[in-house]
């Protein structure tokens, strides 16, 4: 069979990280029904870096939690990978999440009375990892986001900034291929932000993680690849 004969394999890279088909939500407020998001369809591709954005109180947040498996669509479906990730229990779904995963929040919640290795080697121990192996993994990324002087303090006693590059490290601790983050630089001053901001950009391309980002951070937004926003209750794109 020669060359033009032969059948063209489909490019990996193409093939979306995350498929999210027909999703509703809405909530109830005094007696009213409030739709956040409708028949919404949506796909994220391997390594893409994807900013959501808009006005507050649009559902950005809502959507984040649902690409994270932290709440449950009305209806409709999301796969990863070849998964139907609402066909797991409970169990299944926890273990799934901790794993392939990484979330970064606004507020770090963090262990305040742990340390900052503590604090990272979490993931690897909650999926059965050995002491030594996940204190390991959790020293690698902390030494990689500037920590590593920083290993034993107190997370109570590390600056903001440091909080949030040590929650930034829990988070790819398993080197997950899912990164979400909701406002990760929200309650930092320009310094800082703009830290979090190129460790952000750098580990995306370092790891080939795929990064959900909810900002009001014109700065950050600009780094992702895709912008997208909701409007009546309904993803656009808008870059």
């Amino acid at each position: 069979m020669g060359d033009n004969e032969q059948m063209a394999k489909p490019d990996p890279v193409q093939e979306p990280l995350v498929s999210v088909r027909q999703i509703s939500k809405s909530f109830y407020s005094s007696g009213v029904r409030i739709e956040i998001l409708k028949d919404v369809d949506f796909e994220i591709r391997k390594g893409e870096t994807i900013a959501i954005v808009g006005a507050s109180g649009i559902g950005k947040s809502t959507f984040l939690h649902i690409l994270g498996t932290l709440e449950k669509p009305d209806s409709g479906s999301m796969q990863f990978g070849s998964r139907n990730l609402f066909d797991m229990n409970p169990v299944q779904l926890a273990a799934f999440r901790n794993t392939s995963i990484g979330f970064v929040f606004q507020f770090h919640h963090l262990l305040p009375e742990f340390s900052a290795i503590e604090n990272a080697m979490m993931p690897a121990l909650i999926k059965g990892d050995s002491m030594p192996h996940a204190r390991l993994q959790a020293e690698q990324i902390l030494v990689r986001v500037g920590l590593k002087d920083r290993l034993g303090h107190r997370v109570s006693l590390l600056s903001g900034g440091e909080q949030q590059r040590v929650a930034l490290a829990r988070a790819l601790v398993l080197k997950p291929a899912l990164i979400l983050a909701d406002e990760p630089t929200g309650n930092l001053d320009e310094s800082n932000s703009e830290t979090v901001h190129r460790l952000l950009m750098e580990l995306n391309e370092e790891f080939h993680m795929t990064m959900v980002v909810v900002t009001h951070n014109r700065d950050l937004a600009g780094l992702m690849s895709r912008h997208v926003t909701l409007q009546h209750a309904r993803l656009v794109e808008t870059r």
